[in-house]
């Protein structure tokens, strides 16, 4: 399975979100006819009228048929973090969905991005992760899951939560939930590991852990993204303040959907660490890109108007009496 002579057209689900929208071009570049899915196509269309458009809504069953039509492969990059009692349900059954459609269109290989497994109880968002990558990969269709920490990248929302705490917070309360460990991975490596995935030589299915090249806390994450801005915050180590507490203060420092930004920080209760980075030597990448290099490119990409506001929030910040 996985035969590049064989996989030719590719259905990209999620081609407007932040990796979809990284992946494409390395997809056409790597000589694949690439279909872009999105629930409002003609939208999309008058955005970007180079790239092929087609109507999706994975919990549409219909939709999702139809969209598969003539694809030998297929990526699976939705996730939707909502604060319906019943967003996991809605995922397990868009995820059933998108295997049966992929089955009957005879696809031969699905790619999902999903989220790493935790060492102790998951949040709600990386169970239901973990839960979609479980039924994709139970088809007859070999499917390859890759699963990632943070992703840092300009237009992530666990990057914005990063870079909003280091940018706006002159002191911050380290509780201890803020010491675990993660693994942090660029957009460029995870497009990387995607495109290989697409053929990678693997009978059935499997999943594989995607881990940047070193091992650092959050609040080591956050020193550093403050550092390249510039920033000297003063950071206090404190007992209690549970990550679903630590929400509260976040409605004031980040741009970043508060629901969406609670669901983050749920998912840093306990280390997200890789069983093992057997991936990278599989998709023959040797070179990751370090971490420091991974913010610096994620702030190098950030709107220009948006570098202008972050120099008036820390100017704010520092002078409660200056102008923004």
């Amino acid at each position: 399975m996985g035969d590049k002579s064989t996989i030719q057209r590719v259905l990209l689900t999620g081609a407007t979100g932040f990796v979809g929208s990284a992946l494409y071009p390395a997809l056409v570049d790597a000589g694949f006819e690439v279909v872009c899915a999105t629930r409002s196509p003609e939208k999309a269309r008058r955005a970007h009228p180079e790239k092929t458009w087609v109507g999706l809504d994975v919990e549409d069953d219909a939709s999702v048929r139809r969209a598969m039509e003539g694809c030998d492969a297929a990526y699976y990059l939705v996730h939707r973090m909502s604060d319906a009692e019943d967003y996991e349900a809605r995922e397990t059954s868009a995820a059933m969905n998108f295997l049966e459609a992929a089955t009957r269109a005879g696809v031969q290989r699905i790619v999902y991005l999903g989220g790493v497994k935790p060492r102790r109880e998951p949040s709600r968002h990386l169970r239901s992760r973990l839960v979609t990558g479980a039924i994709l990969r139970s088809g007859d269709v070999s499917t390859i899951e890759l699963r990632a920490s943070m992703i840092i990248g300009a237009g992530s929302a666990s990057w914005q939560l990063l870079r909003d705490i280091s940018v706006r917070l002159p002191v911050m309360l380290c509780p201890r939930w803020l010491r675990n460990r993660t693994e942090p991975v660029a957009i460029d490596d995870v497009v990387r590991a995607l495109v290989a995935a697409l053929t990678l030589k693997q009978e059935g299915s499997a999943s594989f852990d995607i881990p940047g090249p070193e091992v650092v806390t959050f609040q080591e994450c956050v020193r550093r993204a403050a550092e390249a801005v510039g920033n000297d915050p003063v950071m206090v180590n404190v007992p209690l303040l549970t990550p679903h507490l630590s929400t509260y203060w976040l409605r004031l420092v980040t741009g970043t959907n508060v629901h969406l930004a609670r669901e983050l920080v749920e998912g840093l209760k306990t280390d997200l660490l890789a069983r093992d980075a057997r991936f990278w030597e599989l998709a023959g990448v040797d070179d990751l890109v370090s971490l420091d290099d991974a913010i610096a490119r994620a702030l190098a990409e950030e709107p220009a108007a948006g570098n202008t506001y972050e120099r008036a929030i820390k100017r704010v910040y520092r002078d409660p009496h200056a102008s923004a």
